[in-house]
């Protein structure tokens, strides 16, 4: 594979039902796209596996897709429906950033095959309020050699990106996207993975 990349998602009590349905929407119009299926086969191994996480409180983390592989048009829809099918297995809750970063790392450290790159792609709209600070863990993360980007959806809280910079984010190239509602978050994360499949080719 040319990447594993995690999906890290909030599911916490600050996303509603609605909000939770526009990520979710989101996610799989985003891989039915032709630039992100063609970004996650363009690499020389020509091919990406893709997990889905959700994450909300102290002990709250679900895998809701578990490693799909991306090696052509088809695969790309396949893990569009599977996200689409996704049910919110994590109760509403706290915030504990830094709990599900930890979780989105141990999937990754399990992941049952080769990849060149491990990335994970966390997604919300909050600061970490509960549980074990964020910054260790993305600290424990880029030293195992994964790259962590994030999508802050600023809606309620406008300095979330500067959040997600000093705590979150790591790795060569790590980056921060934003974007102002969740009505914007299908574009953003369209944006986003072109940006993270095509990784140093888009550098």
């Amino acid at each position: 594979m040319d990447i594993a990349l995690c999906l890290a998602v909030d599911a916490s009590s600050s996303v509603d039902h609605d909000e939770f349905g526009l990520m979710m929407g989101g996610l799989a119009e985003a891989f039915r796209d032709p630039a992100v299926a063609g970004a996650a086969t363009g690499g020389p191994r020509g091919a990406a596996a893709v997990a889905l996480l959700l994450w909300s409180g102290p002990g709250a983390q679900a895998v809701a897709v578990h490693w799909m592989t991306l090696a052509d048009a088809a695969g790309a829809a396949a893990l569009a429906d599977a996200i689409d099918a996704a049910p919110r297995l994590v109760p509403a809750g706290a915030t504990a950033l830094g709990e599900g970063l930890a979780a989105a790392l141990r999937l990754l450290a399990g992941f049952p095959g080769d990849a060149a790159r491990q990335v994970v792609d966390l997604s919300g709209d909050g600061a970490g309020n509960a549980g074990i600070p964020s910054a260790p863990v993305r600290d424990a993360g880029v030293s195992a050699g994964v790259v962590i980007n994030a999508l802050a959806v600023v809606n309620e809280e406008p300095d979330l990106p500067a959040h997600y910079a000093a705590q979150v984010i790591g790795g060569p190239g790590a980056f921060v996207m934003e974007c102002a509602d969740y009505a914007d978050f299908a574009a953003a994360i369209r944006r986003k993975l072109v940006r993270e499949l095509r990784g140093a080719l888009t550098a």
